[in-house]
């Protein structure tokens, strides 16, 4: 496996140009990090976490989408680490943030698993016996607003090399009202929206494809489906079978542990906070977080903070825990009311009998 993956298209790539590395490299038991190609991990025998954010500089000439295709990471992701840097024109030098650290999602490890608030799908392909388990990772674009794409777990159904496109009727007439036309077929080539790879899923109409505009990967932009970049799709159609599972969620909180520490990774979009009840969902399918007591308050200053990237979770001090008593809820001091109340009727019955 080690070789296989070595010849790669993947092959690591401007690993010379690594300034900073932000977290520490992960030990693993038969592959080193830097033998896997970029987006693939080798899964860590303890905890949920792979992967590490580190630095890089812009060349003269390339954009930040640039680096983001290279790196594996989309344009939400690059975009949200690098706030200040000019996406279409950096300027040469300029230290760009890779932020490729992700929890994995507390789901089965089998096939695929597509997070949509994350805009992120996670492959894990079957190992023989003795050889590493691996996950890969890849940034995806998915549909915008009013063009979701069905949750739950499905499968591949078929795979289609170079295929036409036979856009429906709704999108045709979208296209019309823009003054856009479309033929009812589009055939294969650089103008065909699906790129040259297509895996059909048990669910109709719905696709992972790649692109002809791998710009808008890590974007809400499609139609429904689910698009790749022309690179990671081929890679990753040569590999998966027909029949392979696909869980597709929608899990905008993911909570992750790594060694004692827990870590929060949240995925705002569109301006949009992720909400405490979203936190609360991940906690709670977060065995290790159940012995932790927490501090609320500061857990949603964290879930503000996390944009995009793990960053620690803060527990409650517990100096704190063992002084301060229990806060009184609204139906005990409702409860006390109403038994003093029932008290002073009762009371005066008894004096006159």
């Amino acid at each position: 496996m080690k070789t296989m993956l070595s010849i790669s298209f993947f092959a690591v790539i401007r690993r010379h140009r690594v300034l900073v590395l932000c977290g520490a490299l992960w030990s693993l038991p038969a592959l080193a990090a830097e033998d896997l190609p970029v987006g693939h991990y080798a899964l860590p025998e303890t905890g949920n976490i792979v992967g590490e954010v580190y630095s890089v500089r812009i060349e003269e000439g390339e954009t930040l989408l640039d680096l983001a295709a290279a790196h594996g990471v989309g344009y939400e992701e690059i975009r949200h680490a690098n706030p200040e840097v000019s996406i279409w024109a950096p300027d040469a030098g300029t230290e760009v943030t890779i932020p490729a650290r992700y929890v994995l999602p507390p789901e089965r490890r089998d096939g695929l698993v597509i997070n949509m608030a994350e805009l992120r799908l996670y492959y894990y392909p079957k190992t023989a016996e003795g050889e590493t388990p691996t996950v890969e990772t890849y940034p995806i674009g998915i549909g915008r607003d009013g063009y979701d794409t069905p949750l739950g777990v499905t499968k591949t159904t078929m795979k289609l090399k170079n295929p036409a496109w036979y856009p429906p009727d709704s999108i045709r007439q979208e296209a019309a009202e823009k003054g856009e036309p479309l033929p009812s077929v589009v055939p294969a080539g650089p103008e065909n929206p699906l790129g040259d790879r297509a895996i059909l899923l048990d669910l109709p109409g719905y696709l992972i494809h790649g692109t002809n505009r791998p710009d808008g990967v890590g974007m809400r932009v499609s139609h429904g489906c689910i698009r790749m970049r022309p690179e990671t799709i081929r890679a990753l159609y040569t590999r998966i079978g027909v029949g392979e599972r696909v869980n597709i969620i929608d899990m905008p909180v993911k909570i992750g542990g790594d060694g004692e520490r827990l870590y929060v990774q949240s995925f705002p979009l569109d301006g949009q906070e992720v909400g405490m009840n979203d936190l609360l969902s991940a906690l709670q399918k977060t065995p290790e977080a159940g012995g932790i007591p927490l501090d609320y308050t500061r857990l949603g200053e964290t879930l503000k903070a996390s944009g995009w990237q793990p960053i620690a979770l803060a527990p409650l001090p517990e100096a704190v825990i063992t002084i301060e008593p229990e806060p009184l809820r609204w139906y005990d001091a409702f409860r006390s009311w109403q038994q003093s109340l029932e008290t002073s009727r009762v009371t005066p019955e008894r004096e006159g009998s």
